[in-house]
C-alpha cells in the first residue's frame, strides 16, 4: 500500500501531521509520498486530486479526503469489490457526522439500489456513488481522467462521474459502512451553486434519456417541472405530452403556457392528474419528502424506474 497527499496550501500544518506518520507507516510497508505548495491560494480540489494521483504508482486508487475517516477493512472491501466490478466506480455506505445532518441525503447514499446506483443519476443529490467513497483501477481513472482543474466552484466530482457514466463505466457499493463522512460548513462542495448543478443534470437528461424517447410527461406542474420545461432545448419541448399533478388547482387550470417571445406562438400543455397521465415520466418531486405519498403513488401504477420514469428532483 501506498499514502499519497498533496498538501493544497492548507493552514493547519497538514503536511506536517502526516509526515508525523511516515516513520510508522513505512515500517508497516506503506510507502508515503508527500507534496504540496505554499502559495497563499489554494489551486483546488481536482487539481489537488491529480496532483496525488500522478505521483502515486498503485494500480488501485481509494480516494480519501481530509475531513472524514476510513474505516477499518475500507480497502480490502472496496479492492474486492474492484476485481469483480473493474470498469467501475466502487462506493460504500457512511455515517455521517454529526448525527443527524443532512438526514434525507444520507439516507439515500446508503439505500439506493444497485439499479438505482444507474437510474438516479439525474438527481439534485449528485453523483449516486459519492466522491469521498469512490475506489476505482487507476485504469479507469486514466480512462476517463483527470479531474477538472477549474478550482472553486466547479463541480469536479459530478462532471468525472458523468464522464466516466458516457464511456460505459459502471457503478457499484460495498453494502458496508466504511466511511465517517463529515458535514461541515467549509467543505468544498459548498462552493459549487445549485444552477451549476442544475444545467449539468438537464443536459445529461437530455443527452441520456429525452434523445431516445419520442414524448414523455413531466411529473411536477409546479415550480420545479415549469423550470425543467423551460430549461429544455426546443426540440425536447416539443415532446412534453403533458404535465401531471395531486394538486386539484393546478389541475383546474387547464393548461400550462409558456411564452419565450411573441414572435413564437405560445405552446399550450394539458395539466392532468397522475392517473390520467401517459409514460414515460420525468418526476420533479424530490424523492422522501412527501410523507411517502409520492413513493405510493409510483407503486399504485406498477411503473419500473428506468423504463417508465427516471426521477429528477
Amino acid at each position: 500500500m501506498e499514502l499519497s497527499v498533496h498538501d493544497d496550501a492548507s493552514t493547519d500544518d497538514s503536511r506536517k501531521v502526516v509526515e508525523g506518520w511516515r516513520e510508522r507507516l513505512e515500517a508497516r510497508g506503506i510507502s508515503v509520498v508527500i507534496s504540496g505548495h505554499n502559495s497563499a491560494k489554494p489551486r483546488g480540489v481536482g487539481y489537488a486530486k491529480n496532483k496525488a494521483i500522478s505521483q502515486s504508482c498503485g494500480k488501485y486508487l481509494c480516494f480519501q479526503d481530509a475531513d472524514d475517516v476510513m474505516l477499518p477493512q475500507r480497502v480490502r472491501l472496496q479492492y474486492e469489490a474492484s476485481l469483480l466490478h473493474p470498469n467501475s466506480l466502487i462506493g460504500c455506505r457512511v455515517q455521517r457526522l454529526p448525527e443527524g445532518s443532512t438526514e434525507r441525503y444520507t439516507r439515500w447514499i446508503n439505500t439506493t439500489t444497485q439499479d438505482q446506483l444507474i437510474t438516479q443519476v439525474y438527481t439534485s443529490h449528485g453523483p449516486t456513488v459519492v466522491m469521498p467513497t469512490w475506489f476505482c483501477s487507476r485504469n479507469l481513472f486514466l480512462k476517463v481522467g483527470p479531474f477538472d482543474e477549474g478550482g472553486k466552484g466547479v463541480p469536479e466530482d459530478l462532471l468525472f462521474f458523468y464522464r466516466s457514466l458516457r464511456l460505459g463505466g459502471g457503478l457499484s457499493r460495498v453494502d458496508q459502512c466504511l466511511l465517517v463522512y463529515r458535514y461541515h460548513e467549509k467543505a468544498a462542495t459548498h462552493s459549487v451553486t445549485e444552477e451549476t448543478i442544475w444545467k449539468l443534470r438537464v443536459d445529461f437528461l437530455q443527452e441520456r434519456v429525452l434523445s431516445q424517447w419520442e414524448g414523455f410527461t413531466i411529473w411536477n406542474a409546479g415550480k420545479q417541472g415549469r423550470k425543467l420545461y423551460r430549461c429544455l432545448s426546443p426540440t425536447n419541448q416539443k415532446k412534453v405530452k403533458a404535465f401531471c399533478d395531486v394538486d386539484e388547482n393546478k389541475i383546474q387550470k387547464g393548461f400550462y403556457t409558456y411564452e419565450e417571445s411573441k414572435e413564437i406562438p405560445k405552446p399550450k400543455i394539458p395539466i392532468l392528474h397522475y392517473k390520467d397521465a401517459s409514460t414515460p415520466f420525468i418526476i420533479c418531486v424530490k424523492l422522501d419528502m412527501t410523507g411517502g405519498v409520492l413513493e405510493e403513488n409510483l407503486n399504485s401504477l406498477q411503473l419500473k424506474e428506468g423504463t417508465d420514469y427516471y426521477h429528477f428532483n
